[in-house]
């Protein structure tokens, strides 16, 4: 049952997102190592059914599998030459799922960082940047997705990026930040500044927030931090179950 991120928000309840996506994935067979996107058209079968157990368990927001869609990223696997492909068979494969639910489930387009440094401190400039958050944003958009997912995100200039991307694409948007026990991201953001940071955007994210870190008393301490700053926004809350590691070859939490 297909729906707006929008849609879900107004009543002003907590709305539940999915869980970990690598995690799952993990468990069901990917190498450590291997682009995950890449299931989305080898094994779009795994995809699928990791989305709906989410949905089964009550999720009313999936995630795509995407996260290191961009061609910066898939260049690791020389695959950079199938962003929309692969951006596109992600955001399918969970509409399709989205839109046999009983309920009404949102297909979040997952964008994660491009992992290059921004100038000055790397090659990527923001020129570059938009353009390849765009090109992502735009094989999500022809699947499907409802709104874009800006997740983990650690500079503030590539958050601006994609944020700038996704308005120029005419796609509502939301922006989550990582945060570690020093309370910042690596590249030093703070969450009570995150507000300040995308304020002069033409387009303001429908939802802000946390994820990833290292646990759940950390991913609050930064939800408060911006509640303080902004009490009237939405927040969003998505932590690790602790700290991840290797035990051969699973991956657990501390």
């Amino acid at each position: 049952m297909r729906a707006t991120l929008a849609e879900l928000l107004a009543p002003g309840r907590p709305i539940l997102a999915d869980g970990a996506t690598g995690t799952n994935f993990f468990q069901m067979g990917l190498e450590s190592g291997y682009a995950p996107e890449l299931w989305n058209v080898e094994h779009p079968e795994r995809v699928r059914t990791l989305h709906q157990q989410f949905v089964d368990a009550g999720a009313e927001v999936i995630l795509t599998n995407s996260f290191g869609g961009t061609r910066q990223r898939l260049a690791l696997h020389q695959a950079d030459d199938r962003v929309h492909e692969l951006g596109a068979a992600a955001a399918r494969i969970a509409r399709e799922v989205a839109d046999g639910a009983a309920h009404p489930v949102v297909v979040a387009g997952s964008v994660g960082p491009t992992g290059e440094l921004m100038v000055p401190l790397g090659a990527l400039d923001e020129q570059t940047a938009v353009a390849s958050f765009r090109e992502q944003i735009d094989g999500l958009v022809d699947g499907g997705i409802d709104v874009v997912w800006i997740e983990t995100m650690s500079a503030v200039d590539e958050l601006r990026a994609a944020a700038r991307a996704a308005a120029e694409a005419g796609m509502p948007y939301t922006v989550t930040c990582s945060f570690d026990t020093a309370g910042r991201t690596m590249m030093g953001l703070a969450p009570a500044a995150l507000a300040d940071a995308l304020a002069d955007l033409p387009a303001p994210p429908l939802a802000y927030g946390a994820n990833c870190g290292v646990g759940a008393s950390d991913l609050l301490a930064a939800a408060l931090a911006m509640t303080e700053r902004e009490p009237a926004h939405h927040v969003i809350a998505k932590a690790n179950c602790g700290v991840q590691r290797f035990e051969g070859v699973e991956v657990v939490y501390s």
